[in-house]
């Protein structure tokens, strides 16, 4: 006698906030009726760390330190222990969605090393001569829109010889003094980053200048963070390469052609 068990959400995008109500149904087919010892469901908010495959042996110490950070869980009995009828049944159920403390909801994030998934799973337990039923279902959770307004905090950088990391024969390199700033360090996600970048001097003709958006992602036990900095690489003459441990990045060209002079170049990047 074979049961499937399923999970459904009213919504169909699965996205939920802070303090709304989680509600669908439990579905059960079964061709006949089935005996069960209870069914629960269980609503979890986890954040793991996970461990690529690149970073083995940079993490590796750090990883074996840190538990998963639990962000929320609740449990409910959906039906006592009974029988379900044969053919189709559906029971409905709802979750508030709320934590305990002070705890925060973070936005569901999946990323290279930072985990954050929130899951329903419904169980039903069987006698010891029919298989327990279980079934995982993944729901959304976004953070409302902040109602204040983000205040700009510009940020001026420089590049030279001297502050370029990862390079070996620093010698080797052609003198050269590039100045800019961020408009904003803290920025909206679905606005473009925007600054302005002025090449002051070279020894070398600039071949051309590319902007990288690397995201970073850091997890400890008490925080979790997940950052973007911005990096400047330079190629003058020859396309050097900067070593950084990027998760994902993106790249535009922010100018071409031969440059030795001072000029400014304003930068926009999409995010």
């Amino acid at each position: 006698m074979s049961a499937s068990l399923d999970i459904r959400l009213k919504r169909a995008n699965k996205v939920y906030h802070e303090g709304e109500v989680l509600a669908g149904v439990v579905a059960i087919v079964s061709k006949e009726a089935v005996q069960h010892q209870g069914i629960t469901l269980t609503m979890e908010g986890i954040v793991n760390l996970q461990l690529s495959s690149k970073s083995v042996g940079v993490f590796e110490a750090f990883y074996n330190s840190v538990k998963p950070i639990q962000l929320i869980t609740s449990n409910i009995e959906v039906v006592k222990q009974g029988k379900v009828p044969g053919g189709k049944t559906e029971i409905p159920f709802e979750f508030p969605l709320h934590t305990k403390g002070n705890k925060v909801l973070y936005e569901t994030y999946h990323g290279v090393f930072v985990n954050i998934q929130y899951t329903l799973r419904c169980d039903m337990k069987r006698s010891l001569l029919a298989k327990d039923l279980s079934k995982t279902c993944e729901f959304m959770v976004h953070c409302l829109p902040q109602k204040a307004k983000l205040q700009p905090t510009p940020v001026d950088f420089t590049i030279t010889p001297e502050t370029l990391q990862n390079v070996r024969e620093r010698s080797l390199l052609p003198k050269f003094l590039i100045r800019g700033h961020l408009d904003a360090t803290n920025c909206v996600i679905t606005k473009p980053l925007t600054g302005e970048l002025v090449v002051e001097s070279s020894d070398v003709a600039i071949k051309s200048i590319e902007l990288q958006l690397v995201r970073v992602e850091t997890c400890a036990r008490q925080l979790l963070r997940i950052e973007m900095i911005r990096l400047l690489i330079v190629t003058c003459g020859m396309l050097s390469h900067y070593s950084s441990m990027a998760v994902r990045s993106r790249w535009i060209m922010a100018g071409t052609g031969t440059c030795t002079s001072i000029q400014s170049i304003p930068n926009v990047l999409n995010g």
